[in-house]
């Protein structure tokens, strides 16, 4: 399935309140993996995870443009909500394949973004990491974001750069 730039989580501080069909996910032993390499891999520090809960896509959809927002709800697959310091995935997410915990990846680049405080000129920004990050636990297993979510350099550009 093809998906735009969009399709993959990005972080998303505007939501006040968590999803009203919220669904807590057990936190998988991979949490604290995924948290030890990126502070190996990427000079953030290591923090304590955070929870995990399932939404139907549109509330997704919801939390990261808002009510009434046009989007579709396949492009929006999770959101890390620095408020409420929670990430929250797609229902139905399982983290069974790399390109699932791949989004678990990018969403704790921004959990450990925001753990060290740190401060971006724009979302887009935030981003590069959180990209960069992602790409290479795909290509630990033989893919990318090319491969998996049609997202290519061209792309990445657009979605990482800050346009102000």
């Amino acid at each position: 399935m093809r998906r735009s730039v969009l399709g993959l989580a990005v972080v998303c501080l505007a939501a006040a309140n968590p999803a009203a069909a919220a669904e807590p996910v057990q936190t998988p032993p991979v949490l604290e993996t995924i948290g030890l390499w990126l502070a190996a891999n990427y000079d953030l520090p290591l923090a304590q995870p955070p929870a995990l809960v399932t939404a139907p896509a549109i509330e997704l959809v919801t939390m990261r443009y808002g009510a009434g927002s046009t989007v579709s709800s396949p492009e929006v697959v999770a959101v890390y909500d620095e408020g409420v310091n929670t990430i929250f995935l797609t229902a139905g997410w399982t983290g069974r394949t790399p390109a699932e915990l791949s989004v678990l990846v990018h969403e704790m680049v921004h959990h450990l973004q925001a753990a060290a405080e740190m401060r971006f000129a724009c979302p887009g920004e935030r981003e590069a990491l959180a990209y960069r990050a992602q790409d290479a636990w795909l290509r630990l297993f033989g893919t990318d974001l090319k491969s998996t979510f049609s997202i290519d350099p061209a792309t990445l550009l657009v979605a990482t750069v800050c346009t102000h």
